[in-house]
């Protein structure tokens, strides 16, 4: 006689609560460990997600934390070079709802030792006044200055026509850090606005749906409205994320791209986190089939040397005649999503700078 062993596979999660709390195991318990830099940086992206759209995973999945939390005043003092993920992971799991009032000593003591001033970057810095705003405490240094170099960065939009995802991914940073994450109007002058327009008609082309999020979610911050065609892909590129679960799932996988993905959903006031998951350890990847034409437009623009324009309507058949019918159409579509492309194929196409470096 045969027996037949029929496995069952593990069950995944509906409700709200459940799947919010089977998403903060895996990160916290399943994918890395507490003293790996990837640990801190996972979760802290998870946790800033949930708290800035006010998704509360309740408290028995806050108590994932518990270990964490009790013992990250003696990390910080060991490892006060992650004080940032330090700060905003305590900062966070307090405001969902972990009860304590560790954050505050962190945030204090991270003060009084003026770590931020050891950072070179003024984006890192600007975190960093932000992350001690949220506990009453106001960072040294020369604050209103800080702020007027950032927004001098953020008005140079030619910087923006160009392939420069960290640029790009700067640029979303500050207007998260100048909105308090959407909660303050940061007051951008119309040249900031373009700037975001830019990058977000280059993350398009590119197809790079975590980039484009972030920059539709710095739009939402903004007071404005994303295009409608960058909106909707977004939406269809989220719902084809598959999620594949198991001990010795490798971790290489698209896992930022998800959570942003999912945070603009929640942003736009649709549902997030919606996949089935498991208890355990997860992995998340993205939909595959995506034409890609930046590649094929910069080779195109390049080899046209002096015949280059920055005229897209003089441009547009070159383009047709250069690119493939799958890249074309995604420029295409590019094309009619934002009123200032033809702004951003002038910048973009290079073609009124020096021929010769003097």
């Amino acid at each position: 006689m045969t027996n037949v062993i029929h496995l069952v596979p593990p069950s995944r999660i509906n409700s709200q609560e459940a799947r919010l709390g089977a998403l903060l195991s895996c990160f916290a318990e399943h994918r890395r460990f507490g003293d790996d830099v990837f640990w801190l940086k996972e979760n802290a992206e998870i946790l800033n997600i949930l708290e800035c759209t006010g998704t509360h995973p309740g408290e028995a999945a806050l108590e994932t934390y518990a270990g964490f939390y009790q013992t990250v005043e003696n990390r910080l003092r060991f490892f006060p070079q992650y004080y940032r993920f330090f700060l905003s992971i305590v900062l966070d799991l307090e405001d969902l709802g972990l009860r304590g009032d560790t954050g505050e000593r962190l945030v204090r003591w991270a003060s009084d030792q003026h770590l931020p001033q050891a950072e070179l970057s003024d984006l890192q810095r600007l975190e960093a006044v932000r992350l001690m705003a949220r506990r009453g405490v106001t960072a040294s240094g020369d604050v209103p200055a800080l702020e007027a170099r950032a927004r001098a960065f953020m008005a140079r939009s030619d910087t923006f026509t160009l392939p420069n995802k960290k640029a790009a991914y700067e640029l979303t940073h500050l207007v998260f850090y100048l909105s308090e994450y959407g909660r303050r109007d940061p007051q951008l002058d119309p040249q900031a606005s373009r700037s975001l327009h830019f990058a977000g008609l280059l993350a398009y082309i590119e197809q790079n749906a975590d980039l484009l999020s972030e920059i539709c979610i710095a739009m939402q911050f903004a007071r404005e409205t994303p295009p409608t065609l960058w909106t909707d892909w977004l939406k269809r590129e989220t719902a084809l994320f598959t999620v594949t679960d198991g001990d010795t799932v490798a971790l290489n996988d698209d896992y930022h791209e998800f959570l942003v993905c999912n945070w603009h959903q929640a942003t736009i006031g649709d549902q997030a986190f919606v996949k089935g998951f498991v208890q355990g350890r997860m992995r998340f990847d993205h939909s595959t089939s995506r034409a890609t034409p930046m590649r094929e437009m910069s080779e195109a623009m390049f080899n046209l040397a002096d015949a280059r324009s920055g005229d897209w309507g003089a441009m547009r058949m070159h383009m047709q005649d250069a690119l493939s019918p799958e890249a074309m159409d995604v420029l295409a579509q590019a094309e009619t999503s934002s009123q200032h492309f033809a702004e951003f194929f002038h910048g973009f196409a290079r073609a009124e700078r020096p021929t010769k470096l003097s």
